[in-house]
Parts: C-alpha cells; sequence; structure tokens
C-alpha cells in the first residue's frame, strides 16, 4: 500500500534545501554555452527556468509528496570546462521539508540543458558516449524556528 504521509499535526517552520548535480559535456559544448552560441539560444536562462518551473510541480510529478507553498526557487548554473553545475535552493514555511522540490529543480534544470545541446554531445551514430547527469544529492537542508503565520 502507498499513502501520503499525514503532517496535519505538525507545526509550520522554516524549511530550506539545496540541491546540486553536474552535466558531464564536451568541452565545446561548455565553451557554446558560455559564448551563448547554442541553436536553441540562452541554455543558463531556459534552463533556470525550467528547473524553477518543475520545483513547483514537483507534487503533481512524485505522487506521494504534499503540495508545499514554496516562497522561493533559485536555480544557479555554472559552466565548467566538463560540463555545468546546478544548484537549487528551494525555500518554504510549511510542515515537511523541501528536498524533493530541490532535487526535481536541480533535475530538470540539468536536463532541460541536455536537451538544449544534444546535437553538439552525439557522436557520429546519434549517441551520447560521454555526457550524463551526475551526483545528484542533497548538499544541505535547514529547518527553523516555529512559523506562527500572520
Amino acid at each position: 500500500m502507498a499513502r501520503m504521509v499525514d503532517i496535519g499535526e505538525k507545526e509550520v517552520v522554516k524549511r530550506v534545501a539545496v540541491a546540486q548535480g553536474f552535466l558531464v559535456l564536451k568541452g565545446a559544448t561548455s565553451e557554446a554555452v558560455s559564448s551563448g552560441k547554442v541553436k536553441k539560444g540562452d541554455v543558463l536562462t531556459a534552463s533556470k527556468l525550467a528547473g524553477i518551473q518543475a520545483a513547483k510541480a514537483t507534487a503533481t510529478l512524485l505522487p506521494l509528496c504534499h503540495q508545499i507553498p514554496l516562497t522561493s526557487v533559485e536555480i544557479d548554473i555554472d559552466v565548467e570546462d566538463t560540463g555545468l553545475r546546478a544548484t537549487c535552493t528551494v525555500t518554504a514555511f510549511y510542515k515537511t521539508g523541501v528536498e524533493m522540490e530541490a532535487l526535481v529543480g536541480v533535475t530538470v534544470a540539468l536536463l532541460n540543458a541536455w536537451d538544449m545541446v544534444k546535437y553538439l554531445e552525439k557522436d557520429s551514430s546519434g549517441q551520447y558516449p560521454a555526457t550524463a547527469i551526475k551526483d545528484v544529492r542533497v548538499v544541505k537542508k535547514s529547518k527553523g524556528a516555529v512559523h506562527h503565520g500572520r
């Protein structure tokens, strides 16, 4: 049996979660991203927006997650020689944590980037021999004092 956990008796507190992941890319692809020469457009801006949208939709994607009223979602993406490092920070005042929202946000940001640069990553047979999303994990989470609202 699967069920959503009852959090009705828990107190509302500030919740913050930070997730990070890495998209392995060819050096030439990383250069195309940083120089704005990708056919589909601005990879960093589009991927940040995709990650924010995804974090907000987590309860739709993961059926046992609560619908959490997020107060902030921030996606940072750093271009490195070997790929893109994305970080998603999610904040809410709620009764349960926001780790899944941060993980979904960072993963979709990286998936969006992959979609935008895939034509640069394919080999001669149309495969992706080196492209990979790696090391997706929660790097920090916290919960603060009880929030009494308005």
